[in-house]
């Protein structure tokens, strides 16, 4: 089995069916923006297939001076450039075909149909048959035939050998060729050179009235390696069902309606944002939309791991994937399908399977020097085997065997598969990981730092106080609260639900993080946040004139208080076990929090955490986390605010819940989906266990290759255990990985011993607007 298999077939159809590319204006058009200039286009290369491959197409893309960054996904046959807006698109393109690939737009609907799969299983079937066949025809020549009769069967072993060899060794041969034909080496070249010289060495002993031909030997070959190119192309495919999943929760289409009012049936790539679209009972919603009529109850199992349904109405913001259960919905779409909820969940998981983790870049590497080595160890077995016996037949046929059982296949695949294996098993407990190496840096991780709101706490707070407030100042600071994701911000926009008074536009918004919300509406400038921040003659030091904390929540007027507010919020399911479960298993555990001293306190103590750092400021928590580094620790930062983006990016790997701000969840290596919190302990889990297979598998690779090359050496290996030999190495190596996927999955997560509702802990009283707590 080889560790090209998924890419070599698809030569195939890439000659079968003309690709053209597109054009520089349809690659600007199907870009992404990516800020400061920048734009991603994803392309689909079906030639890629093995670790020569991805550094000369990542080698050739960045030497274009345009281009930024360029990414190759072994296991979606995709590479992702980032690319300046002053270059020309279509120069990629260009440098693809130039380099020997074909490329195209990246379709992220996946296909329907597996037509690899179906080529190689046609190849297979034509190559058994003519081994068979072959087969019986080398017997009676084994049992006696005289030299007429043994004449005979060879000419016809070789009448069947040819087209078998043409048609069923294309998946092999094309690869090859293309390779050399572009001034390099791949896999693929000793695997068809082998079969070639035993096919041609075959063939002149039959001109030649030999007594020994090897059609079966070269047919029965090619018939083993494409069982094993079956066998890993169809493992790799279980191993990526995650992301096949995902694919599959996106509808085809979906009902829109026009300006006139009329109705039609629309692509889903076509859908844009601003487009009307009709949902009935049993669709899944396309993209990310806003409901515009109708109620409804949604399947958001996917989005928040909850099963049970979600009631939505007017206004109400729904993620593309989410199941409409109940009722017709009239929504409107808030972006096009590529930049939805479901299509970065998708993004994210193919990120983890192509990152380039350290023990990644050490087997391409050794992989790279795979062809000229095998090459050159197959000489000079030729070599010093004619010096030894002179018998040139013999000497060809070790040659022959060096080459096949050499093969770093089991070696190129250790990591990558258990990459694809672990993003699957890690998106089935809820979290997404954006690469690879965050997988290995979560396995070192010896310290663990949460934040406090919105990560130890549901982030969805509850105003207490709202009958001792004036309903004026309780309208500015709602008006306020619509600006900001914040969750308390949110508390605040949510209590003003029902009050119908309308507020003009503030002239100008401010967002302080750490601090608060800043705005200015007919020269007043008011001020929603942290008392020490929104109220004069208050510093770091005093209190405010009024008695409120100095950490409480307070809306201000040029300064003047005008109202604190105080609110509730409780614990994430499952906190308190995982924090438990944390420092069992000898994390050390604080918490870190922009909130006042008493509520990190109260909060600290119910979890059992007994460190913790309350007051603390985003350059504070960044600086903390950095010391932290300095002195040796690896520490995992739990965190989803504003204020957190800076000590989630200083912190050696970093976790935020997908409720996070947009820059909390940039800024993180996995985003969770779930409200509980064990996901932390089952990101652990399933990162440990990850790292285990990839030194296990690199590990067999290594033996295989001690015992195989020598034996393949000093002759004890035909051609033939060669081939079974190579395809059983990448077979072990791939079931290996499996056993992520059906170990006992109950050890990756906490048996929680609360409640269901979640309420785990008694509520907060947490008095604080600073972001991201």
């Amino acid at each position: 089995m080889s560790c090209c298999a998924p890419g070599t077939e698809s030569a195939i159809e890439l000659n079968e069916v003309s690709q053209v590319g597109p054009s520089g204006e349809e690659h600007k058009l199907a870009s992404k923006d990516c800020g400061n200039g920048l734009r991603q286009t994803d392309l689909s290369v079906p030639g890629v297939h093995c670790g020569g491959c991805i550094n000369t197409v990542e080698k050739g893309l960045k030497a274009l001076p345009f281009v930024t960054k360029a990414r190759v996904n072994l296991s979606t046959k995709r590479v992702s450039v980032v690319w300046s807006e002053d270059g020309d698109p279509a120069q990629i393109i260009t440098t693809l075909h130039e380099l020997g690939y074909e490329a195209h737009l990246f379709d992220y609907s996946g296909e329907s149909e597996d037509k690899t799969l179906s080529v190689m299983l046609r190849s297979l079937a034509v190559a058994g048959f003519a081994a068979a066949n072959i087969m019986l025809l080398s017997v009676s020549v084994w049992s006696g035939a005289d030299a007429a009769t043994r004449d005979l069967f060879h000419w016809i072993s070789a009448m069947i050998a040819i087209p078998a060899l043409a048609y069923s060794g294309r998946i092999f041969f094309r690869s090859a060729l293309n390779a050399l034909r572009h001034g390099r080496l791949n896999m693929d070249v000793p695997i068809s050179l082998a079969v070639i010289l035993a096919f041609a060495m075959s063939l002149y002993e039959t001109m030649n009235s030999g007594e020994h031909a090897y059609f079966d030997a070269s047919v029965t070959l090619l018939f083993f390696l494409l069982i094993g190119r079956t066998l890993d192309h169809v493992m790799r495919e279980k191993a990526r069902s995650a992301v096949k999943g995902l694919a599959r929760l996106s509808p085809r289409g979906a009902t829109t309606v026009n300006p006139d009012g009329s109705s039609a049936f629309v692509a889903v790539d076509e859908i844009r944002a601003g487009m009307t679209i009709l949902l009935a009972a049993g669709d899944r919603i396309p993209v990310d939309a806003r409901v515009v009529s109708g109620a409804s109850d949604l399947d958001c199992s996917l989005v928040n791991g909850e099963s049970a349904p979600q009631t939505v109405s007017a206004g109400s913001v729904v993620r593309a994937g989410t199941l409409n259960l109940t009722g017709p919905l009239t929504i409107e779409a808030l972006a096009p399908a590529s930049q939805s909820f479901l299509a970065e969940m998708m993004q994210l998981m193919e990120r983890a399977e192509s990152a380039k983790a350290r023990y990644r870049r050490i087997a391409d590497r050794a992989a790279g020097l795979y062809a000229p080595l095998v090459h050159l160890v197959a000489l000079l077995s030729f070599g010093g085997w004619m010096i030894v016996s002179g018998d040139w037949h013999h000497s060809l046929y070790i040659a022959i065997a060096v080459l096949i059982i050499t093969c770093p296949c089991a070696l190129a695949l250790a990591v990558p598969v258990v990459q694809v294996v672990a993003a699957g098993r890690l998106f089935e407990n809820g979290i997404m990981v954006k690469d690879g190496a965050a997988m290995e840096r979560l396995a070192e991780a010896d310290m663990v730092l949460f934040d406090k709101t919105g990560t130890l706490t549901v982030g969805n707070p509850r105003l207490v106080n709202i009958g001792d407030i004036n309903p004026d100042t309780l309208n500015i600071a709602a008006e306020l609260g619509t600006h900001s994701r914040h969750p308390l911000s949110r508390a605040l926009a949510n209590a003003r639900d029902g009050m119908s008074k309308a507020m003009p536009d503030f002239d100008s918004f401010t967002e302080h993080p750490g601090a608060g919300l800043e705005a200015v509406r007919d020269g007043v400038t008011y001020r929603l946040g942290r008392a020490d921040w929104a109220l004069d003659n208050t510093g770091p030091d005093s209190a405010p004139s009024n008695g409120a904390d100095r950490g409480q929540t307070v809306l201000s007027a040029d300064g003047r208080f005008l109202a604190a507010f105080v609110f509730e919020d409780r614990l994430r399911r499952e906190a308190i076990a995982t924090v438990a479960a944390l420092q069992n298993q000898g994390y050390p555990v604080e918490i870190i929090s922009g909130d006042r001293a008493g509520a990190v306190s109260r909060l600290a103590e119910s979890v059992g955490v007994s460190s913790y750092k309350s007051g603390v400021l985003p350059g504070e928590k960044s600086s903390y986390v950095a010391r932290l580094g300095e002195t040796g620790r690896k520490v995992l930062m739990v965190g989803d605010g504003l204020n957190d983006a800076p000590a989630l990016v200083s912190a050696h790997v970093s976790m935020a819940p997908a409720t996070a701000a947009d820059v909390g969840r940039n800024a993180a290596d996995f985003v969770f989906l779930h409200e509980s919190l064990a996901t932390v302990t089952s990101a652990i889990s399933i990162s440990k266990k990850a790292g285990q297979l990839i030194r296990q598998n690199f590990g067999l690779a290594i033996a295989y290759n001690l015992i195989a090359i020598p034996s393949a050496i000093f002759g004890y290996a035909t051609p033939l255990v060669a081939a079974l030999a190579m395809s059983s190495s990448s077979l072990i190596v791939v079931l290996n990985a499996l056993r992520l996927r059906i170990g006992a999955r109950k050890n990756d997560a906490i048996e929680s011993r609360q409640p269901e509702d979640g309420v785990d802990a008694p509520e907060y009283g947490a008095a604080t607007a600073e972001q991201g707590r």
